[in-house]
Order: C-alpha cells, then sequence, then structure tokens
C-alpha cells in the first residue's frame, strides 16, 4: 500500500552454551540446510516465543536441538547482534550457560546440524559461526561458575 511504513523491529534470540560442568562446551557443525554459515560450528539458540519466559524457552530449545533436558540454567550475557550492511538482521540475543549431561546429547535437528561433539574451551574446531567467538568469551568470563577455570 502507497504511503504505508512497514515496521521491522529486532527478534529476541535465546543464545546457548551446553556444558558438562567439567569444562567442556557443546557444539553443533551447521549443515546444509541450516539458515546460514553452513559447515561452521554454533552453540545453540533459538527465537523466544512470545509470552515465555527465558528459561522456558532455553529449555525448549535444548530439548529439541540437543534431545536433553537442562540441569542448570544460568543467564551470563545479552548481545545486541546487527548483521549486514547495510543491517539486514537485527537480534537481541540473551545468552546462558547450560549444564547437561553428556552421555544424552544427541542430534535433535538432523535437517539444521549434521555433527555434535564437545570441546575444550582451548581446542574448539573450525570455522566458528561468525556469531560463535562472542558467545564463547561470555562463558569463558564467566567459567567459574560452570566447572570452567
Amino acid at each position: 500500500m502507497e504511503g504505508e511504513m512497514t515496521t521491522v523491529e529486532p527478534k529476541v534470540s535465546c543464545v546457548f552454551v551446553c556444558h558438562d560442568g567439567a569444562g567442556r562446551v557443546l557444539l553443533a557443525r551447521r549443515g546444509a540446510g541450516a539458515r546460514d554459515e553452513p559447515g561452521t560450528w554454533d552453540c545453540g539458540a533459538g527465537a523466544l516465543e512470545f509470552g515465555e519466559s527465558f528459561e522456558t524457552a532455553v529449555a525448549r530449545e535444548v530439548q529439541e536441538e540437543y534431545g536433553v533436558r537442562p540441569l542448570g540454567i544460568e543467564q551470563i550475557g545479552v548481545r545486541n547482534v546487527l548483521r549486514g550492511d547495510p543491517v539486514d538482521s537485527h537480534w537481541v540475543a540473551v545468552v546462558f550457560a547450560v549444564r547437561v549431561a553428556p552421555d544424552g546429547v544427541k542430534i535433535g535437528e538432523p535437517h539444521k546440524f549434521d555433527a555434535l561433539d564437545w570441546f575444550a574451551p582451548d581446542a574448539l574446531p573450525r570455522p566458528l559461526h561468525s556469531q560463535c567467538g562472542e558467545t564463547l568469551r561470555l562463558f569463558a568470563a564467566g567459567a567459574r561458575g560452570h566447572g570452567g577455570r
């Protein structure tokens, strides 16, 4: 319609670093069907749904992506993610450390991910997703609280 303006607003994402409580982090490799950056390793994330608490969103996404229930959820930061020039993607990422039982994890969304593995923070796989490094830095900054250094 002529004269009407379309309002584009940022979306809210719950980003999570799953860990085993002993210093290792769980990363998934994005497959051919991933929204962006296939072939890169990333932590988990999902959009916050209307009326949902952060913790409910994180628990739902961890179950969907990795087939396990969180043993502990801790909010560790917030990021304002602007992608593109000009910006074509804007997310407010609320970041969480999530402890899970390592032996229960599996790929829950094979259309998005083609590999899943545990890594020490000083032995991360390459290439990482463009947003993963900042998320892992937030995780490392609070590592004393979740089994890290």
